[in-house]
């Protein structure tokens, strides 16, 4: 017995198993299986709604090619890698429903996204994209987009016919003005368009009429526009950081912002770090209440 023991702890010491064991716990998930024999297929994570597999925080530069016969996938994550390029192969994945592409390096999207026929969520956000080609507005289905922090400064006509996007991040990159496209998406209630080099709010803005989030923060904005006024639907409107120094007298039509907000998580209207001109200042800081009614006075006067 104790004969035993001796051997199998020399064993365990032995120099070159430990050297093989150190280099097999190197091997990514999908070498392990590979290297084992087994079918990469039984990676796939089966949950109640979706299959899923994932590749998150491998320190890829490519995408291993097996990943294209899983035509099963429905939620693909390949986040935090330093992809430069993803694959037109990504097209034969025809039942993603989730993409996850955040946190590489890719300076484009390839056509074939179009393929994408159940797509309802991309997330492209905190690239290096410098266009997003017009084919995307072939995934009818895609309600959920992320395009922040990029280096975009336009985005295609096309992407008008995104008739289900709900929720648009374009926030920290490089637009001068929103999109003309956004303001045909009627489904949308969040639109994010913080920190770029916007310098007004287009009147268009009042066709958004679903929306309920919209910020604006961290730009060179002028004036709040009083079309703005006209989407009532409005919970949460956030301007801090801006240039502006009036604010409309239409304002108290967005009665569902409540209340004068300072946290960034909070619904209301945020408005801090404008010059705004007198009384203003004082008014903010009374509530939303006395504002409303100072601009109501300020109309009917």
């Amino acid at each position: 017995m104790g004969a035993g023991k001796s051997r199998a702890s020399a064993k365990d010491k032995d120099p070159t198993r430990m050297l093989l064991s150190r280099r097999r716990q190197k091997f990514s998930s999908w070498d392990d299986a590979l290297l084992s024999g087994k079918d990469p297929r039984s990676l796939l994570k089966r949950g109640m709604r979706h299959v899923s597999f994932s590749l998150v925080t491998k320190g890829m530069t490519d995408i291993p090619d097996f990943l294209w016969g899983l035509s099963e996938v429905q939620k693909l994550n390949l986040s935090h890698n330093q992809l430069r390029l993803l694959p037109p192969e990504v097209g034969k994945l025809t039942r993603i429903v989730v993409l996850n592409l955040c946190g590489n390096r890719l300076k484009s999207l390839p056509r074939e996204l179009s393929r994408l026929q159940s797509l309802k969520v991309l997330f492209a956000n905190m690239n290096c994209l410098a266009e997003v080609p017009a084919e995307l507005s072939l995934c009818r289905s895609l309600e959920v987009l992320s395009l922040s922090h990029n280096c975009l400064s336009q985005l295609p006509a096309s992407l008008a016919d995104l008739s289900r996007l709900r929720k648009l991040n374009l926030s920290n990159n490089h637009f001068v003005h929103i999109p003309i496209c956004v303001f045909s998406l009627k489904e949308l209630d969040f639109l994010h368009v913080g920190s770029n080099r916007l310098e007004n709010i287009a009147e268009s803005i009042q066709c958004l009429s679903s929306l309920q989030i919209f910020i604006a923060e961290n730009n060179n904005i002028h004036s709040f526009p009083r079309s703005l006024c006209l989407v009532s639907s409005l919970e949460l409107l956030n301007l801090n950081n801006n240039d502006i120094q009036t604010l409309p007298e239409e304002l108290y039509l967005l009665c569902r912002l409540g209340r004068i907000a300072w946290n960034p998580m909070n619904k209301g209207l945020h408005i801090s770090h404008n010059p705004l001109s007198k009384p203003l200042p004082e008014l903010v800081e009374g509530g939303l209440e006395m504002l409303f009614s100072y601009l109501k006075d300020k109309k009917h006067n």
